[in-house]
């Protein structure tokens, strides 16, 4: 057997490992998915008149609705990684990592199962939040078939990205409390981006902070594509940070676990 045939095998095995892992644990999973959904409920239906009508332009609740689901995906995806990092905190702690390192597998396939199982669970997650956002007046707006692929591949990209972040934080974490926590901006990002409203209605202090972060871009491209509003550069922008992320928090989580096997 080749050793990418052995890579392939041993990172689906370590794929299904997490993935019955999440499946007989699943309050963390619940707890993460219940924020985007309890956050698009209170925007729409406590906040949503105001907001709407914030935005000016004659805006109602509808509009704001279909404003607003991107960014919650987005945020969905945020928080569904964080318990990427708890689990790899899990393993690194009660010393499951240290077994796998004894045995004959490659060890690149731990992490790569981590990575992918966490995508998989993202995009479930998106489309649960999806349904819920569909069930309660989001429409999109002519979107095509191939607007809604591109829009499918930036969420997969985004995840993939924030995943390999979440990795290096688990790694370096020295338990999950602390991995929790540390992973905490990629649940803060979003709330400071442009999910909620539109950055020039925000204080001019505070517009550079929401502009110049990752969400937003990634935001405004998925906005674009499902609505039919201007994407400007924001979609080579949002590419460039998935790759500038992907990259750093490769390099990242490749050291802390070498690091961590000597």
């Amino acid at each position: 057997m080749s050793a990418f045939s052995l890579a392939a095998r041993d990172s689906s095995t370590m794929l299904r490992r997490n993935l019955l892992h999440a499946r007989r644990y699943p309050s963390l999973t619940l707890n993460l998915l219940l924020t985007p959904v309890m956050m698009l409920l209170l925007f729409v239906y406590v906040f949503g008149d105001v907001m709407s009508a914030g935005m000016g332009g004659g805006a109602d609740r509808s509009a704001y609705i279909a404003y607003l689901v991107p960014g919650i995906l987005m945020m969905t995806v945020g928080g569904t990684v964080v318990g990427t990092a708890v689990s790899v905190s899990n393993d690194m702690t009660e010393g499951i990592i240290a077994r796998f390192r004894t045995m004959a597998i490659h060890r690149p396939s731990i992490l790569v199962g981590h990575v992918v199982g966490s995508v998989l669970q993202c995009v479930m997650s998106v489309l649960l939040v999806g349904a819920v956002a569909v069930a309660i007046g989001f429409r999109s707006t002519g979107a095509t078939a191939l607007e809604w692929l591109a829009a499918f591949g930036m969420t997969i990209l985004i995840a993939f990205a924030l995943t390999w972040i979440a990795v290096g934080m688990g790694l370096v974490s020295p338990n999950a409390e602390a991995a929790s926590n540390n992973a905490l901006p990629l649940v803060v990002l979003p709330l400071i981006s442009s999910a909620f409203v539109p950055i020039d209605s925000m204080p001019g202090w505070f517009q550079p902070i929401a502009a110049y972060q990752p969400f937003t871009p990634a935001i405004e491209t998925l906005r674009g594509l499902l609505l039919g509003t201007e994407i400007g550069n924001s979609a080579w922008i949002a590419l460039a940070w998935c790759a500038g992320l992907t990259v750093l928090g490769y390099l990242w989580s490749k050291s802390a676990f070498d690091r961590g096997a000597r």
